[in-house]
């Protein structure tokens, strides 16, 4: 049973979430010629204050 684990900043909405996931999931079943029900994502948001590029919190470079 493959698992994708993906963090992401915070902000975006439902939607492309779930087209995340589907895209995702599409591309490890072609990948790895599994069923669709074997897949598992895991999307995580991460909070700008939490995300750091450079030494700079994401927060700090909007």
């Amino acid at each position: 049973m493959p698992i994708v684990q993906i963090q992401v900043l915070e902000g975006r909405d439902k939607q492309q979430i779930a087209r995340l996931i589907a895209s995702v999931t599409e591309a490890v079943v072609e990948s790895l010629e599994v069923r669709p029900e074997q897949v598992r994502v895991i999307v995580s948001e991460v909070p700008p204050t939490h995300w750091g590029v450079g030494g700079v919190t994401k927060e700090k470079q909007s």
